[in-house]
């Protein structure tokens, strides 16, 4: 059944990192851990904000945090999920047993590129079942689809690169972290039919840079925002609470519904109304700036500038200085195309 009017949760959860764990298995030791506790986390905010509460989203990092110097190998061994991995089973159950739609990110592993990991944003449904996989396609130090993009579009088709859930609480797409600060993947996003842009991210308490980029993409865009920080991470050398705090919801017209401030929280919960997104989107006014683009105008110019590479790490083999090398050919390419 359609539900068009529910409330959202923004889930600020602390994250237990385990790049210092010797092993696997003490890694999945903390990942189960976290979701041991998530079940009454979720079962008391439902209880707290009300049954009509359809949609959680969970940090980015919650499961593991982010690696910090392993090698690509050592990390998909460590800390990284099977495409069909026991964990995603145990967070169905939750989902089902709360009647949810629950968003989360993992890196995960996938066997058409078995050299390398992902960061999978997904949503699991009250069924159960996994109805949005979005692997992010920008990251500075984490193999994406793009540096596969040939073999990617093969196997999965540009559906697969920007998809969007149809689902009984509206049209669910997912970006993670700072791509926030990338216009144009919500931009395809919403093309696809996107109402509800799920964030879920790990990022300092605060920064004005992304602050102001989840109120644009709402605005641009005429969609929800639902954005997910952490409440720190422990367990690294970095102090924990540098990334905690600040988890939010912003409705279609940029207006903050909810927000909270540092550690564990279910405070950002907001209401979701559909049936006013629709309005928006469909009134013939100044206001309505999906029907005012004109993408066609600016395509010619993007097609001149190639700035970062495709399938980049398509031979295989790559670590980690990878990126830093590939980022410093990419601002020259920068320099020589006149853009710096």
């Amino acid at each position: 059944m359609t539900t068009t009017a529910f409330s959202a949760l923004a889930l600020q959860l602390k994250c237990n990192a385990v790049n210092r764990l010797g092993s696997a298995a003490e890694a999945r030791e903390v990942m189960h851990g976290a979701i041991a506790n998530l079940g009454p986390q979720v079962a008391a905010a439902r209880a707290f904000i009300g049954a009509d509460c359809r949609l959680v989203v969970l940090p980015e990092y919650w499961l593991t945090g982010f690696p910090m110097g392993e090698s690509i190998g050592e990390w998909g061994a460590k800390a990284c999920l099977a495409m069909d991995d026991p964990i995603y089973d145990t967070l169905a159950t939750i989902a089902q047993k709360q009647g949810i739609f629950l968003a989360g990110n993992a890196y995960e592993l996938d066997p058409n590129f078995p050299d390398l990991y992902f960061q999978n944003c997904f949503v699991l449904d009250p069924s159960g079942d996994m109805v949005l996989r979005y692997r992010r396609i920008n990251s500075m130090y984490a193999p994406t689809p793009h540096d596969v993009w040939d073999k990617y579009l093969d196997i999965y088709g540009i559906d697969g690169v920007f998809p969007v859930a149809k689902t009984a609480i509206g049209n669910l797409a997912a970006v993670a972290s700072d791509e926030i600060l990338f216009p144009e993947v919500s931009r395809c996003l919403m093309l696809k039919g996107a109402e509800i842009l799920l964030h879920p991210t790990s990022e300092v308490y605060g920064d004005v840079r992304k602050e102001a980029a989840k109120i644009s993409r709402a605005v641009e865009n005429m969609m929800y925002v639902v954005s997910a920080n952490t409440a720190g991470i422990a367990n690294t050398p970095i102090l924990d609470a540098s990334v905690d705090g600040g988890s939010k919801i912003i409705d279609y017209r940029g207006i903050v519904l909810a927000a909270t401030g540092s550690g564990e929280s279910m405070a950002a919960y907001g209401d979701i109304d559909l049936g006013a997104l629709r309005r928006h989107r469909r009134g013939a006014n100044i206001k309505n700036l999906l029907s005012r683009q004109r993408l066609d105008a600016y395509a010619d110019i993007y097609k001149q500038f190639p700035i970062y590479p495709a399938n980049s790490m398509a031979a295989g083999g790559v670590e980690r200085s990878h990126f830093g090398a590939t980022q410093k050919t990419v601002i020259e390419r920068l320099e020589q195309l006149g853009v710096i």
